[in-house]
């Protein structure tokens, strides 16, 4: 009920218009040389709705839209466009939830691999949807969640 229209903006502005303008700028190069990969980065959040978190929910479901619309539009000129939903990740921006042992507990024991993900996790889906095994992989979104939205 406080989330104020600054909030909103910012990262509204950050997860989705700069996603579309920065995927929009390197589209038309790609279209030039006939190929590419663009990698948008979701969330969980793309598909679960969140707490407390209404502009980041709203942002990550519309990346996984945009995702979907681009992949649409420019597969047909050669760019693949795919997401990756991350899971819990062990970040510095994660640092707060693992720190809370109660909320720590709750979110591994959801997690059917038993663990916080790593960077390395992302790190191999970007190199997947990047190569050209995923060159027939299109508007996809990979959960690389350790098995959360299959709970």
């Amino acid at each position: 009920m406080d989330f104020t229209e600054e909030d909103w903006d910012a990262v509204i502005d950050t997860n989705l218009k700069t996603l579309f303008f920065l995927s929009q700028a390197a589209a038309k190069g790609m279209i030039s040389q006939g190929s590419g990969k663009i990698i948008n980065i979701a969330s969980m959040l793309t598909f679960q709705g969140g707490i407390r978190v209404p502009s980041y929910t709203a942002s990550k479901s519309g990346v996984g839209g945009l995702t979907k619309a681009m992949a649409n539009e420019w597969a047909a000129k050669g760019i693949n466009v795919n997401a990756i939903a991350p899971g819990y990740i062990e970040t510095n921006n994660t640092a707060a939830l693992q720190a809370d042992e109660n909320r720590n507990r709750q979110i591994v024991e959801r997690i059917p691999a038993g663990r916080w993900g790593k960077a390395e996790d992302i790190g191999g889906a970007a190199v997947f949807l990047a190569s050209s095994a995923a060159d027939y992989v299109n508007g996809h979104i990979l959960a690389v969640d350790g098995g959360w939205l299959a709970r």
